[in-house]
Protein backbone atom coordinates (compact mmCIF):
# COMPACT_ATOMS: atom_id res chain seq x y z
CA UNK A 1 0.00 0.00 0.00
CA UNK A 2 1.18 3.65 -0.69
CA UNK A 3 1.86 5.59 2.15
CA UNK A 4 0.24 9.16 1.23
CA UNK A 5 1.92 11.95 3.15
CA UNK A 6 0.30 15.17 3.59
CA UNK A 7 1.87 18.11 4.99
CA UNK A 8 0.35 21.52 5.47
CA UNK A 9 1.56 25.10 3.64
CA UNK A 10 0.99 27.86 5.88
CA UNK A 11 -0.59 30.23 3.34
CA UNK A 12 -0.40 28.14 0.69
CA UNK A 13 -2.86 24.69 1.27
CA UNK A 14 -1.87 21.56 1.45
CA UNK A 15 0.75 18.83 -0.55
CA UNK A 16 0.03 15.40 -0.84
CA UNK A 17 2.65 13.21 -2.02
CA UNK A 18 3.94 9.47 -1.69
CA UNK A 19 7.78 7.82 -2.74
CA UNK A 20 7.03 6.38 -6.40
CA UNK A 21 8.42 3.05 -7.39
CA UNK A 22 11.14 4.42 -9.60
CA UNK A 23 13.08 6.80 -6.90
CA UNK A 24 10.80 9.87 -7.45
CA UNK A 25 8.38 11.39 -5.49
CA UNK A 26 4.98 12.59 -6.68
CA UNK A 27 2.07 14.66 -5.15
CA UNK A 28 -0.46 17.01 -5.43
CA UNK A 29 -0.77 20.60 -4.03
CA UNK A 30 -4.25 22.17 -3.43
CA UNK A 31 -4.31 25.58 -3.20
CA UNK A 32 -5.81 27.88 -0.94
CA UNK A 33 -7.49 29.14 -3.87
CA UNK A 34 -8.87 25.85 -4.94
CA UNK A 35 -6.48 25.31 -7.81
CA UNK A 36 -4.28 21.68 -7.91
CA UNK A 37 -0.64 21.64 -8.56
CA UNK A 38 0.47 17.80 -9.76
CA UNK A 39 4.50 17.94 -9.29
CA UNK A 40 6.90 15.48 -9.61
CA UNK A 41 10.59 15.82 -7.35
CA UNK A 42 13.36 13.62 -6.51
CA UNK A 43 13.37 11.29 -3.66
CA UNK A 44 15.97 12.71 -1.68
CA UNK A 45 14.68 16.35 -2.39
CA UNK A 46 11.26 17.11 -2.23
CA UNK A 47 11.52 20.74 -2.27
CA UNK A 48 13.25 19.85 -5.70
CA UNK A 49 10.34 20.33 -8.47
CA UNK A 50 11.49 18.46 -11.88
CA UNK A 51 8.13 18.94 -13.49
CA UNK A 52 4.61 20.59 -12.39
CA UNK A 53 1.97 21.31 -13.81
CA UNK A 54 -1.42 23.17 -12.80
CA UNK A 55 -5.20 22.12 -13.42
CA UNK A 56 -8.66 23.78 -13.65
CA UNK A 57 -10.81 22.10 -11.39
CA UNK A 58 -12.17 20.50 -15.00
CA UNK A 59 -9.34 18.96 -15.20
CA UNK A 60 -8.96 17.83 -12.13
CA UNK A 61 -11.67 15.91 -12.38
CA UNK A 62 -10.80 14.41 -15.78
CA UNK A 63 -7.75 13.83 -14.20
CA UNK A 64 -9.33 11.87 -11.37
CA UNK A 65 -11.24 10.15 -13.43
CA UNK A 66 -9.15 8.77 -15.83
CA UNK A 67 -7.01 7.35 -12.47
CA UNK A 68 -9.81 5.49 -11.39
CA UNK A 69 -12.11 7.42 -9.24
CA UNK A 70 -11.41 8.80 -5.93
CA UNK A 71 -8.76 6.99 -3.61
CA UNK A 72 -9.39 10.18 -1.09
CA UNK A 73 -13.22 8.18 -0.58
CA UNK A 74 -12.12 4.79 -0.63
CA UNK A 75 -9.46 5.87 2.12
CA UNK A 76 -12.15 7.18 4.36
CA UNK A 77 -14.27 4.41 3.72
CA UNK A 78 -11.92 1.57 5.18
CA UNK A 79 -10.79 4.07 8.06
CA UNK A 80 -15.10 4.62 8.85
CA UNK A 81 -14.58 0.67 8.88
CA UNK A 82 -12.00 0.68 10.73
CA UNK A 83 -13.96 1.94 13.68
CA UNK A 84 -16.22 -0.46 14.93
CA UNK A 85 -20.22 0.59 14.95
CA UNK A 86 -19.24 3.99 13.26
CA UNK A 87 -20.53 4.56 9.63
CA UNK A 88 -20.45 7.88 7.94
CA UNK A 89 -22.43 8.20 4.88
CA UNK A 90 -23.34 11.22 2.44
CA UNK A 91 -27.25 11.36 1.64
CA UNK A 92 -29.14 13.40 -1.09
CA UNK A 93 -32.02 15.75 0.07
CA UNK A 94 -33.78 14.90 -3.59
CA UNK A 95 -37.05 17.13 -4.73
CA UNK A 96 -39.63 15.26 -2.79
CA UNK A 97 -38.75 15.13 0.53
CA UNK A 98 -40.68 17.34 2.96
CA UNK A 99 -37.60 18.94 4.84
CA UNK A 100 -36.86 20.57 1.29
CA UNK A 101 -36.93 24.83 2.63
CA UNK A 102 -37.60 23.83 6.12
CA UNK A 103 -34.69 24.17 8.80
CA UNK A 104 -32.39 21.24 9.52
CA UNK A 105 -33.55 21.15 13.23
CA UNK A 106 -36.91 20.33 11.69
CA UNK A 107 -35.71 16.74 10.69
CA UNK A 108 -35.11 15.96 14.98
CA UNK A 109 -32.57 14.11 12.96
CA UNK A 110 -30.41 12.87 16.38
CA UNK A 111 -33.06 12.16 18.29
CA UNK A 112 -34.73 10.23 15.58
CA UNK A 113 -32.31 8.30 14.59
CA UNK A 114 -29.40 8.78 16.28
CA UNK A 115 -27.04 9.74 13.42
CA UNK A 116 -25.57 13.56 13.57
CA UNK A 117 -25.18 15.79 11.03
CA UNK A 118 -21.47 17.12 10.37
CA UNK A 119 -21.68 19.05 6.93
CA UNK A 120 -24.25 19.66 4.41
CA UNK A 121 -22.63 19.90 0.64
CA UNK A 122 -24.24 22.49 -1.61
CA UNK A 123 -23.17 23.72 -4.78
CA UNK A 124 -19.63 22.07 -4.65
CA UNK A 125 -19.04 23.79 -1.09
CA UNK A 126 -19.03 22.58 2.02
CA UNK A 127 -21.12 23.64 4.93
CA UNK A 128 -19.45 22.15 8.17
CA UNK A 129 -21.78 21.39 11.68
CA UNK A 130 -24.58 23.57 10.35
CA UNK A 131 -26.55 24.63 12.91
CA UNK A 132 -30.58 24.11 13.63
CA UNK A 133 -31.80 27.26 11.60
CA UNK A 134 -29.80 26.18 8.87
CA UNK A 135 -32.09 25.80 5.84
CA UNK A 136 -32.15 22.47 4.06
CA UNK A 137 -32.19 22.25 0.08
CA UNK A 138 -33.95 19.71 -2.31
CA UNK A 139 -30.10 19.20 -4.07
CA UNK A 140 -27.80 19.35 -0.78
CA UNK A 141 -26.15 16.13 0.40
CA UNK A 142 -25.96 15.64 3.81
CA UNK A 143 -23.29 14.00 5.64
CA UNK A 144 -24.25 11.52 8.17
CA UNK A 145 -22.62 9.77 11.13
CA UNK A 146 -24.32 7.44 13.38
CA UNK A 147 -24.09 3.74 13.71
CA UNK A 148 -24.60 2.01 10.20
CA UNK A 149 -28.79 1.25 11.32
CA UNK A 150 -29.06 4.94 12.09
CA UNK A 151 -27.45 6.03 8.86
CA UNK A 152 -29.95 4.11 7.14
CA UNK A 153 -32.76 5.53 9.03
CA UNK A 154 -31.87 8.96 8.55
CA UNK A 155 -31.39 8.54 4.88
CA UNK A 156 -35.59 7.10 4.79
CA UNK A 157 -36.30 10.43 7.22
CA UNK A 158 -34.33 12.69 4.24
CA UNK A 159 -36.18 10.63 1.76
CA UNK A 160 -39.55 11.14 3.31
CA UNK A 161 -40.57 7.48 3.77
CA UNK A 162 -40.10 7.49 7.76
Amino acid sequence: MVKLEETPLPGVGVRHDFDGRFGKRVGVITHRDGRREIFVSRRDDPDATAQSIVLSDEEAEAMADLLGGSTITRHMNTLTQDIEGLAMDWVPVAEGTPFAGHPLGDTKMRTRTGTSIVAIMRDGHAIPAPGPEFGLEAGDTVVVVGTPGGVVRAARLLSGED
